[in-house]
């Protein structure tokens, strides 16, 4: 294996380390996610991207050449070659061989090149939308509590209402009784005030009679003393 296959060849298996420790089902993605932040990566984020397309295009590149190798030794001509030279077998084989396997290699790279990257976004949104479902749990959580003080708050106030509506009701009652027995006080005195009235007119005409009888009994006084005066007077 020659050195820049021997370079991609662990690269794969880098590849593949990398890849098996991403997908460690208890490391969560949020531990990632304060991973990713460390300031190293922030100071290789500028040669990220320029790296990654580096990478890719370099193992297109080999991928390419791979099937190229792939196709020269598995056409036609090395075919009659090795008919015409039999000794030639085992050496066109053992290039196909090695060009099958380079291929498999560069294709294996590349493929886990792009994998690892969609990995590494994926588990960035899925610490984010983590940390957003949190925000929104607590969110929800003191809404339902709000929502809840709020009805216990209208139920304490309803019974409020009630407790207070039965009150005025009984307030009401009693207001209704002392107004009934104010009524028949006031009939009561009304019928007393015309009594009173009656009577005080009774007195009047009694009082009108007894001056009238009186004056009448005054009158015959008179005229008897007048008579007694005129008798003395004839003696």
């Amino acid at each position: 294996m020659t050195l820049q296959w021997t370079a991609v060849a662990f690269f794969l298996y880098a590849e593949i380390a990398l890849n098996l420790i991403l997908c460690i089902p208890f490391i969560s993605a949020r531990r990632w996610r304060s991973v990713f932040s460390w300031r190293i990566w922030n100071w290789l984020t500028p040669y990220w991207n320029k790296c990654f397309f580096t990478m890719i295009m370099v193992l297109i590149v080999l991928f390419l050449d791979a099937v190229r190798e792939v196709q020269k030794y598995s056409g036609a001509e090395p075919m009659h070659d090795v008919k015409i030279n039999p000794n030639l077998f085992d050496n066109v084989h053992m290039k196909l061989f090695r060009a099958q396997r380079n291929l498999y290699i560069s294709g294996f790279s590349l493929f886990l090149w792009l994998i690892m990257r969609r990995t590494v976004t994926l588990l960035n949104q899925v610490a984010v939308t983590v940390d957003n479902s949190a925000g929104l749990q607590a969110q929800m959580d003191s809404a339902v509590k709000a929502a809840k003080q709020h009805q216990d708050d209208n139920l304490r106030l309803k019974q409020a209402l009630l407790n207070e509506e039965k009150a005025m009701s009984a307030k009401n009652q009693v207001l209704k009784l002392d107004s009934e027995k104010l009524a028949d006080q006031v009939k009561t005195s009304e019928q007393a005030v015309r009594k009173s009235y009656a009577e005080v007119e009774a007195m009047k005409r009694q009082a009108k009679g007894l001056a009238q009888e009186y004056d009448r009994l005054l009158t015959e006084h008179n005229q008897l003393q007048n008579v007694k005066s005129g008798d003395k007077k004839d003696l």
